[in-house]
């Protein structure tokens, strides 16, 4: 249920691929659950996840945890199948948090693997010629108001890595990083409670708001006097 990826910075028009790619994932979310045989068919494998999870509690919270953490780090990783089984284990305000969580470490990782391997070990995780593209571009010196809008734009496993290569303040991205977050850890989190409920309008809501969301931060992003032309 998270938010997919959000495009490629190399195609001619990036935002529109991600706000497309949402807008299709809602769809299809929305298709599931109309289909009654199959929403259930996924509800009870849901079922046996969550009753594994609620078996091994500690041990399930740490998996999440690194699991979310994984899925900011690498593109091609993603939580999306966890979130309504772990919704249904601890109920959506945890699941926030330890999304949230797994999200800030994740960061926190890419940052300082940025900051002490450059890009010979980026490449291994992300687009090094996205990241590369990006470095060109940031100021360690630039303003909190473009790292926040860095952070809220791109997908989750760029700005970490370039901001630890260009060494930007760690704290400053922290924070960014923790505000930019939240509301995708939100958004994600709902996604996933109204899936288990077989609620098809908040799923189209949160879709749109998330591709509204992506839109108006890559956009303004791209028009900030503090980007550098590439």
């Amino acid at each position: 249920m998270t938010v997919p990826p959000r495009g490629s910075d190399s195609s001619p028009h990036p935002i529109r691929w991600r706000a497309a790619a949402t807008l299709a994932l809602v769809l299809l979310l929305v298709a599931v659950v109309s289909m009654q045989s199959l929403h259930a068919t996924l509800l009870h494998w849901l079922d046996a996840l969550h009753a594994l999870m609620a078996s091994h509690p500690r041990t399930a919270t740490v998996a999440f945890v690194v699991f979310a953490g994984l899925g900011a780090m690498l593109a091609f990783f993603s939580t999306s199948v966890l979130v309504p089984a772990a919704v249904a284990t601890w109920g959506g305000g945890v699941t926030v948090v330890l999304l949230w969580l797994g999200w800030i470490l994740g960061g926190i990782a890419m940052y300082w693997i940025g900051r002490g391997f450059g890009l010979v070990a980026i490449r291994y995780f992300a687009s090094e010629a996205r990241v590369a593209s990006y470095q060109r571009r940031i100021e360690a010196a630039a303003p909190f108001s473009l790292i926040f809008l860095f952070q809220l734009a791109l997908p989750s496993e760029i700005p970490g890595y370039v901001l630890g290569l260009v060494r930007y303040s760690f704290w400053k991205y922290l924070l960014a990083l923790a505000l930019a977050e939240t509301p995708y850890a939100v958004g994600v989190t709902l996604a996933g409670e109204s899936f288990l409920a077989g609620r098809r309008l908040p799923l189209v809501g949160i879709g749109i708001a998330a591709a509204v969301l992506g839109v108006v931060a890559w956009r303004r992003l791209h028009s900030h006097p503090a980007l550098r032309d590439p």
